[in-house]
């Protein structure tokens, strides 16, 4: 599996892409469950990404020393530690994906009191998504993350501490920042990105997973339907704190690859548009790719992938159609979440990511949801929001995000063509596939052969090759999207 890491260089009046360059970094799967990224491997993408990106200005005649500011994006909850006296990682980077802390997770969750798990202080629920378990991981099962941390050498941060620490010098005085206003999350870049400034305004992003972000203003809205209350941005030590609801949906265009690596029913991602429209429906096959339990609106780390109502009629363009449709509706279940908790129906959905090159996709989500699906015509959304967030922070001031200032960017819209009866019954079945895919996972024990009890062998408790958290972690802070960085040069290091 390979994720991109990039580098886009913006004009800020025009917000015209000036120059683009991209890096493919492997992630690496240990053990069942587990997704990591080497952090030396991160840090040398961000390096040859700029070099690149610099000869292309090069090329276009504009001088480097133009570039006024530098953005960070990064992926929010891929956790690392590194050893501040040698600059040295101890371990790799754990991934979002990871479910290596369910575990602990579930003896968090049933240690924790009060009858909604999901409404704690930091607006997340105690999930394998997030940080802090992850670093109760590496504390608890890695020698040398333990020793760091015993002998006041250990730093922990998301990728864009570790990105932020090295590129400002690394064990030679380094800055370790973690605050609010060191970088946006990628999901939050996108929302600037798409310029969602305005109340209500939302967007889903298209990547390895889904993830919908709707700006509720100043005062944060705590969700009572199973979504995240997170921070958009905040463009400034001085500036008020802008947050959001979000929906997190762990597998969308993850599926797409799965289909591709794991069944080989296509050679290519771009081929499923087209394998997908050659039968214009699943006829009655639903796929739920939990493949890493459910996230929001469910938080459900038992579930695990299922595919329902097969019958000898259905080929693999019907298991296509079903993996498209399976991201529409993991979306609409989050809509209708985010619809409930802020009280006011979205009645247009802002789209970007990776999959809305699909066309059958896009048309898709606006059949599943009953409301125009709206798509820019850059695809660098992302990129673009942390360019804006760094140029228009105290100090640099090269961008401006007054509503009367901003470039409007081309956009298509896709309206819905099915009638709602029938968008209403497939999204029925799609719930009740949902439920049999529940509860198939623990890493509690099932069996006992006498000699003490035996794993189910399936999830990211130990089966014998592995060591496993002792389940006394804190609660998850999330380290989730965060502010702006410092200007019209994005980096961008996100899990979409």
């Amino acid at each position: 599996s390979v994720i991109n890491r990039f580098t886009s260089v913006f004009d800020s009046k025009t917000a015209e892409l000036l120059s683009h360059h991209q890096v493919g970094i492997k992630q690496s799967f240990p053990k069942e469950g587990w997704v990591e990224e080497d952090p030396k491997e991160i840090l040398q993408s961000v390096y040859e990404c700029m070099e690149r990106t610099c000869e292309k200005l090069g090329q276009l005649n504009i001088d480097i020393s133009n570039i006024k500011a530098v953005g960070v994006t990064n992926q929010r909850e891929t956790t690392l530690v590194w050893d501040k006296e040698t600059g040295e990682p101890l371990y790799n980077a754990i991934v979002w994906l990871d479910l290596r802390t369910q575990s602990t997770v579930e003896r968090l969750i049933n240690s924790t009191p009060g009858k909604n798990k999901n409404q704690l202080k930091t607006g997340l629920p105690i999930s394998t998504y997030f940080s802090a378990v992850k670093l109760r991981w590496l504390m608890d099962n890695v020698e040398e993350v333990a020793e760091a941390v015993l002998t006041h050498r250990a730093m922990f941060g998301t990728v864009d501490s570790w990105l932020i620490w090295c590129l400002t010098g690394g064990k030679s005085g380094g800055v370790h920042v973690t605050d609010v206003t060191n970088c946006l999350g990628d999901q939050s870049a996108a929302l600037v990105g798409q310029m969602c400034f305005q109340d209500g305004q939302a967007k889903n992003t298209y990547g390895t997973g889904c993830f919908l972000l709707r700006n509720t203003g100043i005062k944060p809205v705590m969700s009572d339907h199973g979504l995240l209350t997170t921070l958009a941005y905040k463009l400034g030590k001085d500036s008020p704190a802008h947050y959001a609801l979000e929906g997190s949906v762990a597998i969308a265009g993850a599926v797409v690859r799965w289909l591709k690596d794991n069944l080989g029913i296509i050679q290519s991602s771009a081929e499923i548009e087209k394998l997908a429209g050659d039968v214009g429906s699943s006829y009655g096959c639903y796929f739920v790719p939990a493949f890493s339990g459910l996230y929001a609106p469910y938080w459900e780390p038992s579930a695990r992938g299922i595919i329902c109502g097969l019958t000898q009629f259905t080929n693999r363009s019907h298991l296509a159609f079903a993996a498209l449709e399976a991201v529409c509706f993991q979306t609409r279940e989050i809509l209708e979440a985010m619809n409930q908790d802020y009280g006011v129906p979205l009645t247009q959905l802002q789209v970007d990511g990776g999959m809305t090159s699909n066309r059958l996709l896009m048309q898709l989500q606006a059949d599943v949801l009953c409301i125009p699906v709206v798509k820019p015509s850059m695809s660098e959304t992302t990129a673009l929001g942390a360019a804006m967030a760094a140029g228009a922070a105290e100090g640099v001031g090269v961008w401006s995000l007054t509503p009367g200032n901003l470039t409007t960017i081309p956009t298509d819209k896709y309206q819905p063509l099915i009638n709602p009866e029938e968008s209403e019954f497939r999204y029925a079945r799609w719930k009740k596939a949902v439920q049999k895919a529940m509860n198939w996972e623990t890493t509690e024990p099932i069996i006992s052969n006498g000699n003490g009890p035996v794993s189910n062998g399936n999830g990211p408790v130990s089966n014998g090759n592995g060591p496993v958290s002792n389940g006394n972690g804190p609660v998850s802070n999330g380290n989730g999207p965060v502010s702006n960085g410092n200007g019209p040069v994005s980096n961008g290091n996100g899990e979409h």
